[in-house]
């Protein structure tokens, strides 16, 4: 016999069984959908995460090379300010060298020009000493002495 409280567990455990069967669904179907907006979301971060690491990663490399490079530019610029040096050290070697051999040469001319003024005063001087001499020694009859052996040179060179 079926009695008043046992229709009323059967119809609840009927309930029970239907809500549980219906509702298993939707609340599954529900949990399903909430894990998979979590497993994306979780791959949404994981991609994330790689991408900043491979950013990280990149920006790192890019700052060694540059680190790199900018080692390399002070190195060159150590060897061609090197070179420089050297250059202008040349340079100021020849430059000197040439200014030296000027100097030089103008020193000799200045030497030349006034040994050939010394020479030229003492010349003149000579020739001014023995104009005297002649003219305060030089009698009529000197004169016509040396007039008289240079005609008889002369005849004589004429002859032979």
């Amino acid at each position: 016999m079926i009695t008043a409280e046992l229709s009323v567990a059967i119809a609840f455990v009927i309930f029970v069984v239907l809500v549980a069967w219906k509702g298993t669904k939707k609340i599954t179907a529900g949990l399903d959908q909430r894990a998979e907006a979590i497993r994306k979301q979780l791959d949404e971060t994981q991609n994330l995460r790689e991408e900043a690491q491979a950013a990280l990663a990149s920006y790192q490399r890019q700052q060694r090379d540059a680190l790199i490079e900018a080692d390399e530019i002070v190195a060159q610029a150590k060897v061609d300010a090197e070179r420089l040096k050297t250059q202008a050290e040349e340079v100021l070697t020849v430059t000197l060298k040439r200014r030296e051999e000027q100097a030089v040469e103008r020193i000799a001319q200045a030497e030349a020009t006034a040994l050939k003024d010394v020479r030229d005063q003492a010349i003149e001087l000579a020739i001014g000493v023995a104009t005297k001499l002649i003219e305060d020694k030089m009698t009529k009859k000197v004169q016509n002495d040396l007039v008289k052996d240079a005609s008889n040179d002369l005849i004589k060179k004429f002859h032979h």
